[in-house]
């Protein structure tokens, strides 16, 4: 399997973005903001916490780079980023090829053993 060479800078960050992905609280965060950007308020709506729990998960994701915070006027919008996303789906995809080609293998070998085993007339005595 031939791996990109990774700095230990873009490793730490797939880290962080892996870590903050692992949470089923941040992974909706993120879901609601492919929809489009939202507030604090917009975002904690559907959970059942405090808007600051929910800031400690946008904290998360903010720093991971996942998301980003603007300033309009009172507003603080959060905004989907989806380059860090990209980046840990590129490092991914070379283990979806790692395995595609053991599969392939996998099956090319049972293929070769069905075509050398010849074929029974019936049951065994």
């Amino acid at each position: 399997m031939k791996l990109s060479p990774y700095t230990e800078d873009h490793l730490a960050a797939l880290d962080d973005v892996f870590s903050a992905l692992a949470n089923p609280t941040r992974r909706a965060i993120l879901a609601r903001l492919a929809q489009g950007e939202a507030s604090v308020g917009e975002l904690a709506e559907p959970f059942d916490m405090t808007q600051p729990a929910v800031s400690r998960h946008l904290k998360v994701l903010e720093e991971a780079g996942l998301i980003s915070r603007t300033r309009d006027a009172q507003r603080r919008p959060c905004r989907l980023e989806a380059a860090p996303m990209a980046q840990a789906a590129a490092w991914l995809e070379q283990y979806r090829e790692f395995w595609e080609g053991r599969f392939q293998r996998l099956d090319a070998l049972l293929h070769e053993l069905k075509a050398a085993d010849p074929p029974t007339g019936g049951p065994p005595p």
